[in-house]
């Protein structure tokens, strides 16, 4: 099973972004997607920002995610 994460883009540059993956920082790849900007939430998947998402889908997702490493 595949599983994407939510992030905020923090800086956007020449085809790559710095994001904040709750917490965690790291660079991606945007070349999928266009029209982002700092501020931004993204779905990413091994390295690569896979889709453009709102801030409540990015929610929802962490508390999913929180729930499936709870067990419940």
């Amino acid at each position: 099973m595949c599983v994407g994460l939510p992030a905020k883009v923090v800086r956007m540059k020449n085809g790559t972004a710095i994001v904040d993956a709750t917490g965690a920082k790291r660079e991606i790849s945007t070349e999928l997607l266009t029209d982002l900007h700092p501020g931004d939430y993204v779905m990413v998947h091994a390295g690569l920002a896979i889709a453009k998402i709102t801030s409540d889908d990015s929610e929802e997702t962490k508390e999913i995610m929180e729930e499936l490493s709870d067990g419940n």
